[in-house]
């Protein structure tokens, strides 16, 4: 199918020349190696050219989107990735019974197992990917530097080499000189990474780099490079095919990152002359050549604040952010990656390729930014998504209901906006962002809105230090406003109304009106009380239930807030239809997600883009006499495993001292003091341990 609709032409394009005998292998069934979002993206392409798909899942993913998309679908193991994700030898035996002659890894899990890719190739199945030789000297980020030296890319000042002695790479950062960079010298994703400012930390950030590269890649070894200050990470998206001929689809901006993983890219870089784009992209053609590279691939530089680039290193596959570069150049990627993997030479040459416009993604990840990004899991009730368009595209693997699981990456969604300039793609991106409602889950857009909205962000003053340099204004002190507060007071109160009707609708006598939950009584007006937490900060409400002229529910809602000013709003009306709560004050009408109550007692409310998440604070009934006697514990915030612990019975602790690390999701997360107190139990390390497991308890 592939080979007959392309051997007929696409409108306007000049195909590459080739002076090579590379013969067409047609493709009709592709299965896709992969899981989420990525899956379900190459499915998309693979259906527009009349191919059919084969998904792989895992016991976790029985349900998922990708499988209910795909023609047909594997199970290839338990939710574990390697007992099934990574079982290279398994899945190209799926491919092999289901007919597929061609297997997309995605990105992640194989993408850049070079042993997959060999093993696919000499099993007669084509690997939509660059040839093993290709990853095999890309997937090492010392060997890589050493191919681009002698192809004179430039490179950043380091040490690369075989010696992995402490001795030796201390002896190297100090040569380099403070701030240095060590990271895995396999892999990437941001995983085995540590900057170092001075020769004490040196030792810790090897032991922590080691730890997290072994557990994440199976290579323990390490690099160490000059850190270089405010820093702009700039890539490029080369293609190259089996005829010789490679073009570079110009850059994308991903500089804005945390735990060195990108979260907002952008398409062009902003600020970038003609000549420095030219020079860049030529440097990346040049990488991906000195390689002999085949299909999609992304070089990456760090950009200086004087205009010189250097090179990092080259993902052998295709990246997440990879959709801002189809909205600037009107090309669909995977597109790309099929037809080369299929024999046929690029669609377009460098001098076709154009910049249209400029667009942006927003990584939407359920995690908690103002716990230092800690990622976070469970059930999606609530998933609503901006209305797509040809300005807006949201590529996602997941639904409403669905969950994220502990196993994997917990992305959510990528949302990606276009328009013909950055400043109104950027506007757009902060509209899209406001319409996303998800709950009861933490994400990252409330960040990701004041981030795009931040005045050095909008004027393009962007660097990978950008969120430390910023932090107090990307985390200003919350507090919800006194009319979010009465929301939800009353919508508890209206859900709580809505399920006594429907309890007393189901009885022998729904007539009696000793079953209404209207609020009225025969003397005096009926007033409820509540306390509602805050982080940590308590809210009390009361209400009280009145009828206004035309006999219709109204209430008085008096709001005290933490520091005890008392806000009075009188005659409110307020009605819940579905999720959908309205308030009427006064002077103006409030629309709301209201959710709730979900997991003990907590009320969620949704307002443009914010997620304001309230816990009801329950009486005191004399029975907690841990907490009483000034117990504190700290908890597991996910399922992991304790790695390392810092401190032992009887030592005192301050708030924010760092007690131990996690390992959960593939990376390490500190888990700090929340107290100042003295250690009573703590759990040793190598402990496995589930999620609110009490990891500290502290006394006073």
């Amino acid at each position: 199918m592939l080979a007959s609709l392309v051997s007929k032409g696409l409108p306007g394009r000049r195909y590459c020349t080739t002076t090579r005998n590379v013969p067409v292998q047609p493709i009709n069934k592709i299965l896709i190696a992969n899981r989420g979002e990525i899956a379900c993206r190459v499915i998309k392409t693979s259906k527009k050219l009349g191919i059919s798909t084969v998904a792989v899942y895992s016991d976790a993913d029985k349900n998922a989107m990708h499988v209910k998309m795909a023609d047909e679908a594997i199970r290839v193991g338990p939710p574990g990735a390697s007992e099934s994700y990574l079982r290279g030898e398994y899945i190209l035996e799926v491919a092999k019974e289901t007919g597929a002659q061609a297997i997309h890894p995605g990105y992640g899990f194989l993408s850049e197992n070079a042993g997959f890719a060999e093993l696919v190739e000499s099993n007669g199945v084509a690997f939509i990917g660059p040839p093993a030789s290709a990853i095999v000297s890309m997937g090492s980020k010392s060997a890589s530097k050493d191919i681009m030296l002698k192809a004179n890319v430039p490179c950043v000042p380091g040490y690369h080499g075989e010696d992995q002695s402490v001795a030796t790479l201390k002896a190297e950062a100090n040569r380099i000189g403070y701030p240095v960079l060590f990271k895995a010298v396999l892999g990437g994703g941001g995983k085995g990474m540590r900057i170092v400012d001075s020769e004490e930390d040196v030792e810790s950030a090897i032991e922590s780099c080691r730890r997290e590269a072994l557990k994440s890649f199976g290579d323990d070894r390490v690099l160490v490079e000059k850190y270089l200050r405010r820093p702009r990470h700039v890539e490029i998206q080369v293609f190259a095919d089996k005829h010789g001929n490679c073009v570079y689809l110009f850059e994308r901006d991903c500089s804005v990152q945390r735990r060195h993983q990108k979260i907002i890219e952008e398409a062009p870089a902003p600020g970038l002359s003609p000549e420095l784009r030219k020079k860049i992209g030529e440097a990346a053609v040049n990488a991906a050549r000195a390689v002999g590279y085949v299909g999609a691939g992304t070089v990456e530089f760090i950009l200086s604040e004087d205009q010189e680039f250097y090179f990092m290193e080259m993902n052998t596959r295709l990246q997440v952010e990879h959709p801002v570069t189809e909205m600037i150049t009107k090309q669909d990627l995977v597109e790309w990656q099929i037809r080369i993997a299929s024999g046929l030479p690029l669609p377009l040459t460098q001098e076709q390729l154009e910049v249209h416009g400029h667009a942006f993604e927003a990584r939407i990840y359920a995690e908690n930014p103002r716990n230092d990004f800690l990622p976070g899991t469970g059930k999606l009730s609530v998933l609503s998504t901006p209305e797509t368009n040809e300005h807006v595209r949201v590529d996602t693997g997941v639904r409403e209901g669905d969950s994220v699981s502990i196993f994997y990456d917990p992305m959510i969604a990528k949302l990606i906006v276009w328009d013909a300039d950055r400043e109104t793609a950027l506007r757009r991106l902060s509209t899209a962002l406001s319409e996303y409602k998800i709950a009861p889950l933490n994400t990252n857009i409330e960040f990701l809105i004041d981030l795009a909205n931040h005045p050095e962000f909008v004027n393009a003053n962007v660097h990978t230090g950008f969120i430390d340099d910023h932090y107090s204004t990307l985390f200003p002190i919350r507090q919800p406003a006194h009319e979010l507060v009465a929301a939800v007071a009353l919508g508890k109160i209206l859900c709580e109304r809505q399920s006594e009707i429907a309890k007393n609708k189901a009885s022998k006598d729904p007539y009696s009106p000793w079953g209404l939950a209207d609020g009225f009584r025969l003397s005096e007006p009926y007033t409820a009380t509540s306390e509602f937490l805050f982080e940590e900060h308590v809210n009390s409400v009361s209400v009280d239930f009145k009828v206004d002229s035309e006999g219709k529910p109204v209430y008085d809602v008096h709001v005290k807030t933490p520091s005890g000013f008392v806000k009075t709003f009188e005659s409110v009306g307020a009605t819940l239809e579905g999720r959908n709560l309205d308030l009427f004050f006064a002077e103006k009408k409030l629309g709301v997600t209201f959710v709730g109550p979900e997991n003990d007692g907590q009320y969620h409310l949704l307002h443009a883009g914010k997620h304001w998440k309230f816990e009801e604070k329950q009486p005191n009934l004399g029975g907690d006499s841990d907490h009483a006697s000034g117990e504190v514990e700290v908890k597991a915030p996910m399922p992991g495993k304790i790695i390392k612990v810092n401190v032992a019975v009887g030592d005192h602790v301050v708030k924010g001292q760092e007690l131990m690390i996690l390992e959960a999701m593939k990376m390490e997360h500190k888990i700090k003091s929340i107290s100042t107190g003295v250690v009573r139990s703590i759990k040793e390390a190598g402990t496995q341990v589930t999620q609110n497991t009490v990891l500290v308890a502290l006394h006073d």
